[in-house]
């Protein structure tokens, strides 16, 4: 390739995203893939720190605009110094969340424009727009479950379940709209299973052809 592949996952809180991202990692890198994971908010020192401040639970009082500015913010950062160096250098890129959750959660979840969401999103990705989607479609009655199963909740996972689902439906909007790029994996079954429809669309994406 001449460049690197940019591969983003996306979904609710609960769903499987680490697990999977996990096995992504370690398929590609045994592919021979150069594999740079990061995340969003995130994946910078600057982004780190932003998401510090976006998901402690104890800022409660964050209003909408000024947490779609932060997301945006370490976005653009993350963007400039990690994403585009590393597609640039023939590096594939994984990243846990990008522009899908910011659209299913500040434009569904909070109600925000969405017109101005994408117009200030065009801002921070420069055109950096990833090569394939993973959504990994579960219900947030059962991601939730699972998540405050295994650690306290941030500030986002605290929010009321009808958030929850209004995140959940934009998830489920945006792949309708986007499936060339969008893949719309099933998460309630076993994590093979998953991640056996997961391998199948890396190596279309990476123009493999598979036995059946």
């Amino acid at each position: 390739m001449k460049r690197g592949l940019f591969v983003t996952v996306e979904g609710t809180d609960g769903c499987g995203k680490t697990t999977q991202i996990t096995n992504i990692v370690d398929y590609l890198s045994s592919l021979g893939c150069r594999v740079i994971l990061t995340r969003e908010p995130g994946g910078t020192r600057i982004s780190e720190n932003i998401r510090s401040i976006i998901l402690d639970p104890a800022f409660t009082e964050m209003h909408s605009i000024t947490e779609l500015m932060l997301y945006s913010a370490a976005r653009a950062q993350l963007v400039e110094q990690v994403i585009r160096p590393a597609i640039a250098n023939c590096e594939t890129v994984i990243c846990d969340r990008y522009i899908d959750s910011f659209y299913a959660y500040q434009g569904y979840g909070r109600g925000l424009d969405m017109e101005m969401l994408k117009k200030i999103t065009s801002l921070a990705i420069n055109n950096t727009m990833p090569d394939i989607t993973f959504f990994f479609d579960l219900v947030p009655e059962i991601g939730l479950r699972r998540r405050m199963n295994a650690a306290n909740g941030d500030r986002i996972e605290n929010e009321q379940m009808e958030f929850h689902r209004r995140v959940y439906h934009g998830y489920r909007q945006l792949a309708k709209e986007n499936p060339e790029r969008i893949k719309t994996i099933d998460a309630s079954r076993s994590v093979d299973e998953v991640w056996e429809d997961v391998r199948r669309q890396l190596d279309m994406a990476l123009g493999f052809v598979r036995e059946v």
